[in-house]
């Protein structure tokens, strides 16, 4: 997953909106001072003036992360008091979840409609996750002798939370849910150009009863926030989506400091379309799938390999699915995609549609900036289907984070597979057939970690998230997410009667 940079600002008057570091159940400016404008990357207007912490505030952070999770009971050995807290802090965010929802559109970018369907597959997270609190258990297990031999799991610590800013506040509770939901104390350091509502998620946390120091939400550059964050001797585990650059470099840290990591870092996702596909079911599957959040999605399903015979009429209904895509603002009434979160990430996506133009592939729709003068300011870059575009092109290789489809057909199955694994990710991947020997075959021969078949790519807060390859190591969600967030403890004791000495 690709992450653009972020030009600190000065400081800002954004509308009355001030945002400051969440640490040790305060709001508190950063150490050093520095503040910067976040603007809304449909209008470029200003929409908050923003803290930037450093290396001090990661380290303050951390200090009541240990604190707290020392002293403030939350570790205890009974889960149902953290089950509580959660289930009322899902409830104050449901309450809560249309101002919220709005925030987050105004901050990203994304129509108003995924923004509330972010915030309701939150709430269900946080209600799943709560549910599993007081279920964390261990086993006995049986050993020669007298002995009685069984496992404990234990909350690791203070963990890291490292989010990305393509689904600010979704991806972040994704792990900070089970991290709390296990005993954890838990830092959170949201992208920098996305970081509001990870802030009020903490505000609405306080007030649900999480005890202060127990979650701490930090602002600033990875660079500096980030690695200090990674390498405090006080972080037991860390947690990063985002790209394979910085990935790597996390994982090299946690290498040697010796402590799990979980590591989500993209995809190019197949889609595949086979000849008995429900087309029209399809084509609208697969623009959710890459046009959905204008495409900034690590499981975008940006790759379509398409059987020869059915080539033609899906692209022609995938290209009236681009040009009738309505784009805008996110807040208002009836759009289907908004801006890019960046000016360099719009100009970076037009920058990987000229590269595979040039390298041969057909632009069959979109591949330009939207005429509409309303949207000069803002972020926007048209939904963009490419057709037969070579495989070794930047655009099928790399992830471009954007409403960019690529296209190319296919005659046999094995053709199919093959180009379908001829990528170094391993996330998701889609098929569209009406044959349940095909979905099955096929989806155990698809290198990747999650398979959607007749729908676009999906998820939900009970099953695995994770992928193969590059894309990553380790899994969120399901039943047995707490168990990245503890550590197991094995007890042999022997229960052997003392014999008594003789004469005795």
């Amino acid at each position: 997953m690709w992450a653009p940079p972020i030009e600190p600002g000065t400081m800002a008057e954004a509308n009355g909106s001030a945002y400051q570091l969440f640490i040790d159940g305060a709001e508190i400016p950063a150490s050093r001072g520095e503040r910067a404008t976040l603007t809304d990357p449909a209008t470029g207007e200003p929409i908050a003036d923003l803290a930037i912490g450093g290396r001090e505030d990661a380290r303050h952070a951390m200090e009541a992360a240990e604190r707290a999770f020392r002293e403030s009971g939350w570790a205890a050995e009974d889960g149902s008091a953290r089950a509580r807290t959660l289930r009322r802090l899902a409830d104050l965010l449901e309450a809560e979840a249309e101002s919220i929802a709005r925030l987050e559109t105004r901050n990203m970018g994304k129509p108003l409609r995924e923004s509330r369907g972010d915030l309701q597959y939150v709430v269900r997270t946080l209600e799943y996750v709560g549910g599993l609190a007081d279920k964390i258990q261990g086993e006995t297990i049986p050993v020669p002798g007298p002995r009685l031999a069984y496992t404990l799991r234990e909350p690791l610590g203070v963990t890291v939370h490292i989010a990305p800013w393509n689904y600010p506040l979704l991806l972040a509770v994704r792990s900070v849910a089970p991290a709390l939901a296990a005993g954890n104390a838990v830092v959170l350091k949201p992208a920098s150009l996305t970081p509001l509502t990870a802030i009020a998620f903490a505000r609405l946390a306080h007030r649900a009863g999480i005890p202060k120091g127990i979650l701490n939400v930090v602002v600033g550059p990875g660079k500096s926030v980030g690695e200090a964050l990674a390498l405090d001797p006080r972080c037991r585990s860390i947690s990063f989506t985002g790209s394979g650059e910085i990935g790597l470099r996390i994982a090299e840290i946690a290498a040697q400091r010796v402590i799990p990591v979980t590591l989500e870092l993209g995809g190019k996702s197949p889609v595949i379309v086979f000849p008995d596909a429900d087309l029209d079911r399809a084509a609208k599957g697969i623009g959710h799938g890459i046009f959905g959040n204008a495409g900034q999605m690590c499981w975008a399903a940006s790759r379509l390999i398409v059987h020869e015979s059915v080539h033609a009429p899906l692209l022609e209904k995938l290209r009236a699915i681009a040009d009738a895509t309505k784009l805008g603002p996110g807040l208002e009434d009836g759009i289907e995609m908004g801006p890019l979160v960046s000016a360099d990430q719009a100009v970076r996506v037009l920058e990987y549609v000229r590269s595979a133009v040039s390298d041969g592939g057909v632009l069959v729709a979109g591949g330009d900036r939207p005429a509409e003068p309303r949207l000069a300011h803002g972020h926007f870059v048209r939904p963009t289907v490419l057709d037969q575009v070579p495989g070794e092109s930047r655009a099928v290789r790399e992830e471009i984070f954007g409403p960019v489809l690529s296209v190319v057909s296919f005659k046999e199955i094995e053709d199919a597979i093959r180009i379908a694994n001829d990528t170094r990710y391993g996330l998701f991947a889609a098929m569209w057939t009406k044959d349940l020997a095909t979905a099955h075959t096929v989806s155990r021969r698809l290198e990747a970690g999650m398979v959607s078949i007749n729908e676009a790519p999906n998820t939900f807060p009970q099953t695995p998230f994770g992928g193969f390859k590059e894309s990553g190591i380790g899994f969120e969600q399901g039943t047995k997410v707490l168990e990245s967030y503890t550590r197991r403890k094995n007890v042999i004791v022997n229960v052997a009667i003392p014999r008594k000495k003789a004469g005795a």
